[in-house]
């Protein structure tokens, strides 16, 4: 999970975090963190399979704020 420089959060997937994170910066990632660099990785999890990690993203992405910043305190 990311936070952008607007205080919005974006949650992706990927297999590999330091590369998909340059990406982000550099304006080449997401069309969502366009425009909202740079970005800090405030979460992050593994999974053996790309299903799995799609699944977790899904979930994810149906928390609210509150519950997504939990996960950041863990």
């Amino acid at each position: 999970m990311l936070e952008c420089a607007d205080g919005t959060l974006y949650t992706g997937y990927t297999t590999d975090v330091e590369r998909r994170l340059d990406e982000h910066d550099s304006g080449v990632g997401a069309k969502y963190t366009r425009g909202r660099t740079p970005v800090d990785l405030i979460h992050s999890e593994s999974y053996d399979t790309k299903s799995a990690a799609m699944a977790r993203e899904y979930e994810i992405k149906q928390l609210t704020r509150a519950e997504k910043e939990q996960l950041t305190e863990r």
